[in-house]
């Protein structure tokens, strides 16, 4: 019993220390919060849940790679958003575009975000999460009436809409409830 004690000490503090790919922090969370690291990380920037939020769900930067969010997040691009106007001060600009590129897909450890980084690292920078080769497929099997024939729904891009817990970077299936259909399942 001690030696495997004193083994799962040794493998955290050289995990610890060893690493120049993790800081501490991020690796004790990883190891104390394995729900966590299986979804996605939530927002946690008022700016941009607010600026973002106040037009759409703000999406988790963890769901899209960097490559998407330096499209995304510039002065020019915010000018023609998607066929609307969603210029941003300078100022405002910098802490969105910051937020989001730290924790982009490709900068998590978080399953999701991994799986969004492989699937989009061999691709144009995807400029919408429904663009994304791995959240198509997890999608695929859900007939297009309860998407975009769905008046609570209208599309993928909706993801709060089924997703009841999306607020909080959690997308299992646990948690999937498609209005007007209570009772599917794939």
């Amino acid at each position: 019993m001690i030696k495997e004690i004193s083994a799962a000490v040794t493998l955290i503090l050289t995990l610890t220390f060893c690493s120049g790919i993790v800081v501490a922090e991020d690796l004790a969370e990883a190891i104390l919060t394995p729900y966590r690291q299986k979804e996605i990380v939530p927002v946690e920037n008022k700016q941009y849940k607010d600026e973002c939020g106040s037009c759409h769900f703000a999406y988790q930067p963890g769901l899209l790679p960097t490559k998407s969010w330096e499209k995304l997040l510039t002065a020019e691009a915010l000018k023609k958003h998607f066929g609307e106007n969603a210029e941003l001060d300078a100022d405002t600009l910098k802490v969105i575009h910051d937020y989001a590129i730290a924790n982009a897909a490709d900068k998590s450890y978080h399953k999701r975000s991994r799986k969004i980084s492989v699937a989009t690292e061999n691709m144009e920078a995807p400029l919408r999460v429904t663009e994304v080769r791995y959240i198509k497929r997890k999608h695929h099997e859900i007939p297009e009436k309860m998407i975009k024939g769905n008046k609570d729904v209208k599309s993928l891009s909706y993801c709060d809409a089924c997703h009841t817990q999306a607020n909080k970077g959690v997308f299992d299936e646990d948690t999937v409830k498609i209005p007007n259909y209570p009772n599917w399942d794939d």
